[in-house]
């Protein structure tokens, strides 16, 4: 796979779903309750849609009740990147892939334990390898 960083706007829009163009490249955000992943509870690992990395794993996912798919926890620290986010007149964490930059949600910190966190992400950012 070519680098995903530098992967032209035509590449991916051959490559991805509309909507996964438009919340990869756009920061567009699914409706909620719409998302392939927002009721899944298949076992694997979550990976980001574009360049492949894994992200989250299916055991730290939770239902927050948002209909968006909600992880207590990233699967490593470093492929995630949080960026602050003052959209919409409010002020919020926005979740990166570190690897390849694509839009993903966004960070509140009112999750379950152990973390408290809640990754609010697109399913259109994700794609699920099932174990």
């Amino acid at each position: 796979m070519a680098d995903p960083t530098k992967t032209s706007d035509d590449e991916l829009k051959a490559r991805l779903t509309e909507e996964q163009y438009m919340v990869r490249r756009c920061s567009a955000t699914e409706p909620p309750f719409s998302g392939k992943y927002w009721n899944t509870h298949d076992d694997g690992i979550y990976r980001c849609i574009v360049c492949n990395v894994e992200l989250f794993r299916s055991d730290e996912k939770f239902d927050s009740g948002s209909g968006w798919p909600s992880f207590w926890r990233a699967a490593a620290g470093d492929r995630i990147k949080e960026v602050k986010d003052t959209t919409h007149g409010m002020v919020r964490t926005e979740v990166r892939c570190a690897n390849c930059d694509s839009h993903l949600g966004h960070l509140f910190d009112d999750g379950p334990g152990p973390t408290g966190m809640r990754y609010c992400i697109n399913s259109a950012a994700l794609d699920l390898e099932k174990k």
